[in-house]
């Protein structure tokens, strides 16, 4: 069986990533989200509720789950058995910045793999932090997040 982990803060889930679940379903027999902490960013939601939205977002992708970790990839990885990290790619500041990070990683761990995805062009300008400033001053965010979880950011945004 080929899983794929699919790393990131997802502080929220946008409809770029909400893409590369479902490309990345199609493709591997199990996908992973890890909803990570990041040292370098404050998160909107606390971990667990982004763990809920995506839970609320991925039911139509029966071989997807979500779980969280605080800790290194690598160990996460490791944990699961797995081998194989799956990053989505909206520009070329996000190559570098990914390659980076999977040459660390393989430092840590000759084993893992890393395959960069390429972001769907409609979603190549979309960010999480993008998102969370629109929501913050009331604009939009149709079309930029799955519509099930607009409610939960913008009540959140704007607390």
């Amino acid at each position: 069986m080929k899983k794929v982990v699919y790393p990131g803060s997802f502080d929220p889930i946008t409809n770029g990533h909400l893409d590369i679940i479902e490309r990345a379903s199609k493709i591997f027999d199990e996908v992973i989200v890890v909803v990570l902490v990041n040292v370098d960013k404050n998160g909107l939601f606390h971990i667990e509720e982004r763990v809920r939205l995506i839970e609320k977002v991925i039911k139509p992708y029966k071989n997807v789950k979500v779980e969280s970790f605080d800790g290194l990839l690598i160990n996460f990885m490791k944990e699961r058995d797995t081998k194989v990290i799956i990053k989505g790619l909206r520009a070329f500041s996000d190559f570098e910045y990914e390659f980076q990070m999977a040459l660390m990683n393989n430092k840590l761990d000759s084993s893992i793999e890393t395959i960069f995805m390429m972001t769907n062009a409609q979603y190549s300008y979309l960010s999480s932090s993008s998102v969370k400033q629109v929501a913050k001053f009331g604009g939009c965010i149709k079309g930029l997040v799955p519509d099930d979880i607009i409610p939960d950011i913008m009540r959140k945004a704007n607390k």
